[in-house]
């Protein structure tokens, strides 16, 4: 499956975006989609999976409540909505796919064997 990510930019803190992961190739059908984000000079960090069958979600816990996951069956897209950005937010941004995730693994970026390109969010003060 390929991964396309997109809606990235420069907004001023407080401001919102949502990025979007598109899969071409293949349907995310009995996929984990999750996002992760980097940081320059930092590694890449968790933000949150979903599991496309049912919906079920699972959240970095410094990031719940101003972000939230969801999907569009019909368009085969994840969307990551992301509210009162900080400048601590900037990064960028990949969506991540694999068909055999356990639980455990959500957050380990290893477990993934797809990758989009990544985004860019750049937050300012």
């Amino acid at each position: 499956v390929q991964l396309q990510a997109s809606g990235g930019g420069l907004v001023q803190a407080g401001a919102s975006l949502r990025l979007s992961c598109v899969a071409s190739g293949r349907t995310f059908r009995g996929y984990n989609i999750a996002w992760f984000r980097q940081a320059p000079g930092k590694e890449r960090e968790f933000v949150v999976n979903i599991k496309w069958a049912g919906g079920t979600t699972t959240y970095a816990d410094s990031l719940k409540g101003r972000f939230t996951i969801s999907r569009d069956i019909a368009k085969n897209t994840v969307f990551l909505q992301m509210n009162s950005l900080k400048p601590e937010d900037t990064a960028v941004y990949y969506c991540a796919a694999d068909s055999r995730i356990i639980h455990s693994s959500i957050g380990v970026a290893s477990s993934y064997d797809y990758w989009g390109q990544g985004t860019l969010v750049t937050v300012s003060s």
